[in-house]
């Protein structure tokens, strides 16, 4: 079984278009530090790391005069091989994690299967196109971009919601508790969770 604190990865990441040096911690206490050029990403992603009870640091400069695309696509890769990296050969994990966030009107619920096999189901529709200078499409960008590197079955479900801001605020919350749970060492598990014996 792996040591818990021992759970934890560095990426760094070199392209045209970004230039970006995470760190993530699966059993942390909450410790973020961001800094993406993308200011409600940064917001985003500290509610992740504090509601996740992990650490994440994130040092990031991209092509952002464009847009916020590359940024944001990029920092997605780069947490999602971060998670798999900490994770190791998953053993112990309890590998499926649900939670349900409200956020004043908005209700989100995500599920996670960290089974090694990537997937994005995303149900979530945003009455307002952007947040301040975010466009939303982001988020979807964002999500898939995560589970694929860190090959996770990722559903989210907005139930509903009024307000942008508050909705994709609960998708963030949410994700995180789901993959605290999903993450959480089970000492009943023997191995891995799995009748295949590896995830």
């Amino acid at each position: 079984m792996n040591e818990t604190s021992k759970r934890s990865a560095q990426i760094a990441r070199t392209t045209n278009e970004t230039d970006i040096a995470l760190a993530f911690a699966v059993d942390g206490t909450g410790e973020s530090k961001q800094d993406s050029g993308v200011p409600f990403l940064d917001h985003m992603l500290d509610l992740f790391t504090r509601h996740g009870h992990f650490d994440l640091t994130v040092k990031a400069k991209g092509d952002i005069e464009i847009d916020y695309h590359h940024t944001v696509e990029d920092i997605g890769i780069c947490l999602g091989r971060a998670l798999r990296e900490a994770l190791g050969d998953k053993q112990g994990i309890k590998r499926y994690g649900n939670a349900f966030v409200p956020m004043d009107d908005a209700l989100a619920q995500v599920v996670i299967d960290i089974s090694n096999r990537p997937h994005l189901e995303c149900r979530a529709a945003y009455p307002s196109p952007v947040v301040g200078q975010f466009p939303t499409e982001l988020v979807h960008e964002f999500l898939w971009k995560f589970a694929l590197e860190a090959r996770l079955n990722l559903h989210v479900i907005l139930h509903y919601g009024h307000n942008t801001h508050h909705m994709i605020e609960a998708i963030f919350k949410a994700l995180a508790r789901a993959l605290d749970e999903a993450t959480s060492i089970d000492p009943r598990v023997k191995g891995v969770p799995s009748t295949k014996g590896v995830l």
